[in-house]
């Protein structure tokens, strides 16, 4: 083991201890010493009854049957073929070509398998459906690491491109396992234990040996936030670690160990709490909520099932702003604002009941009628690929499972002065017309992309003028080269080029002088961009504006003089989605997506413009897009003020097409 022990950083007290100690009187830095006996029993710290509760579990229970069917379906389809083998040689390969896929699909179809199983043993308590459990349970525990391959420090290390078991890496993939077996023996590990003895302290060790003992020994995880860079990584893990802990500690000797990670776990969410700006905005986007925010709600949850009630997070401001999150990047149906890493239109089997659950928690009727509005009447609660504890907390959530479809809010107009994003459209409660949606921020947000002062522009609430969002995960997306990824480049993103220059990332490279103004006939943002280039000394003023009445978007770009030296050309870029067209003079059609009204971009006579089509390969932006994408470029370079205007096309529609 060659480890480097950290001295023990001191007990961090943010927003949630401060709520917590008021809750119970317990003194600052006391949580752990007050935890034992705030704890419910280990059998009964987990809010889902275990598979002898047979009128939640049994034929004609509660839990969701159509979720149930589903599942024991593809359940039975399993037990015909071989159980995946995540294979070594596909886990080096990431040191080869930087393919993260060839592991991770089969790792974690391995783990869905598994899911299934135990929701088909808990539902029939078949020998059979054990017996499957019990293979996935110990294929997941002979799994040499549960650390994803693209996360692991062993080459760094060791100068491995294996894992090195003796020294395990605790990160999403390791909280993942552990949670999906804590779960597992929280509702079938009497019934797996009276038929095969043993498998319960292979569990338990596992997870001692994976997971605790690293969580509490090394306090130098880059997910921790000790360094006040907290993001989506620490509610994720710390809420695996504190289920793991609440149900598999549970010896006669182990319950000042799991006061300890508990304690931990909260003292590490609490980071990520007290991290979290005043309006709940992630600086991640919609996409990555799920797995941030919400992930923070459920733990937060979980614990107030496991105190009884004695510690409730519900009303801290910044977490009941964060469930109104996902509704306010809303753009219609399937399609949202996405910033960063994020998809415009990201898969839509996400864990609406977790959304509806705090929702119903912190009384915000908006966020749980988004929730609703994607409870589609005799589809299933949930699946396996929401992961094992979603699942059973979504089909034992009687209150979701019995939700109607609603109507999504869809709100007029959004502010978020931490990210700096607005998002506005001609009236609330209804998609139809333009929606603006623009960002100033910084180049250093989390999962970042160049794009200081990018605007979105979305016809009947499908994206026209886009944000491309991100190819699949490689070893270079979070590498040296990112910034090589022609998606995270400024050049193709809607911000200028400033005499041949392009953002720089890095904190240093932001708007400033942001300026928000929202009434009823407009809605803009305004900025200096010039911060975000190296170089750029002199400001470059970009105002977007919606204009309500005239339902007409606006995007004013002005600065002191052409500036451009010779050969270094200054250009106003676009990137399109649709079928794009060249109008008369200086205009173009762009016919959207999803059958939504044609949209006419125009720009001043005498600039001159070019369409630069990029072909899409990759299925990450191929099934949100189609084929490609289309960047307007507009030759300003002798100018030093332009207006563009986004309006929607009155030609004859399927003239426009």
């Amino acid at each position: 083991m060659t480890t480097t022990v950290p001295t023990p950083a001191p007990v961090f007290e943010g927003v949630l201890a401060a709520r917590y100690r008021a809750q119970t009187g317990v003194g600052a830095g006391g949580f752990e010493s007050a935890l034992p006996a705030l704890l419910a029993a280990p059998d009964q710290a987990l809010p889902v009854p275990p598979a002898d509760v047979r009128t939640v579990w049994g034929q004609g229970g509660s839990a969701d049957p159509v979720a149930v069917a589903e599942i024991l379906h593809r359940a039975r389809a399993d037990s015909a073929q071989p159980w995946p083998v995540p294979l070594a040689t596909a886990a080096a390969r990431l040191h080869d070509d930087g393919d993260r896929e060839g592991w991770e699909s089969v790792a974690f179809e391995r783990q869905r398998r598994l899911s299934r199983a135990a929701l088909a043993a808990t539902h029939t308590l078949s020998a059979t459906a054990l017996g499957e459990v019990l293979d996935g349970v110990w294929l997941l525990c002979e799994q040499s690491s549960w650390c994803w391959p693209a996360h692991d420090d062993a080459l760094r290390a060791h100068g491995s491109v294996l894992p090195v078991v003796t020294d395990p890496y605790l990160d999403l993939g390791a909280g993942e396992a552990v949670g999906q077996l804590a779960w597992i023996d929280h509702v079938l590990g009497a019934r797996l234990e009276a038929r095969y003895p043993g498998i319960r302290s292979r569990i338990r060790h596992e997870a001692r040996v994976r997971v605790f003992d690293p969580f509490t020994r090394r306090r130098d995880w880059h997910w921790l936030g000790l360094d006040g860079d907290v993001h989506n990584w620490n509610p994720w893990i710390h809420g695996n670690v504190l289920v793991a802990a609440l149900r598999l500690l549970d010896a006669p000797g182990d319950a000042a160990e799991r006061a300890r990670v508990v304690a931990l776990a909260i003292e590490g969410i609490d980071r990520y709490v007290t991290a979290l700006p005043p309006d709940g905005a992630i600086d991640e986007g919609y996409a990555y909520w799920w797995n941030g925010a919400c992930r923070a709600l459920e733990a937060l949850d979980i614990l107030r099932h496991a105190t009884g009630g004695a510690l409730d997070a519900a009303d801290i401001p910044a977490l009941r702003e964060t469930v109104a999150f996902p509704h306010r990047m809303h753009l219609s149906g399937g399609w949202y604002l996405n910033l960063a890493d994020g998809q415009a239109r990201p898969l839509a089997a996400q864990p609406w009941h977790a959304l509806h659950r705090a929702a119903r928690a912190v009384g915000d009727p908006d966020a749980a009628a988004h929730a609703a509005a994607h409870r589609v009447a005799g589809a299933p609660a949930a699946s396996e690929h929401e992961g094992l504890g979603r699942l059973l907390r979504a089909i034992t959530d009687t209150e979701w499972v019995g939700a109607v479809e609603d109507a999504a809010p869809l709100p007029r107009d959004v502010w978020l002065p931490s990210t700096e994003v607005l998002l506005a459209r001609p009236r609330g409660g209804s998609a139809a017309g333009l929606t603006l949606a623009a960002k100033g921020g910084h180049n250093d947000e989390h999962h970042n992309h160049n794009d200081v002062g990018s605007f979105v522009v979305a016809s009947d609430g499908v994206p026209v003028i886009v944000d491309a969002g991100r190819p699949t995960y490689t070893l270079q997306t979070f590498g040296p080269d990112r910034y090589d990824i022609w998606t995270m480049q400024s050049g193709w993103h809607n911000v200028p080029v400033i005499g041949g220059a392009e953002q720089g990332a890095g904190a240093g490279f932001a708007a400033s002088g942001v300026e928000a103004l929202i009434t009823d006939a407009s809605a803009s943002l305004s900025m200096d961009l010039s911060g975000a280039y190296p170089g750029v000394t002199t400001p470059w003023r970009r105002t977007v504006r919606l204009d309500r009445e005239a339902g007409r978007v606006t995007v004013e770009d002005s600065w002191p003089s052409a500036g451009s030296a010779e050969g270094s050309p200054t250009s106003i870029r676009m990137l399109l989605a649709g079928d794009v067209r060249l109008g008369d003079a200086e205009t173009l059609i762009v016919t959207p997506l999803d059958g939504a009204s044609p949209v006419r971009i125009s720009w001043p006579a005498g600039v001159p413009a070019a369409l630069v089509v990029r072909e899409l390969d990759d299925p990450m932006l191929s099934e949100v897009w189609g084929q490609s994408l289309t960047r307007l470029d507009l030759d300003v370079t002798t100018r030093d003020h332009v207006v563009v205007t986004v309006e929607l096309d009155q030609t004859n529609a399927e003239d426009a097409r």
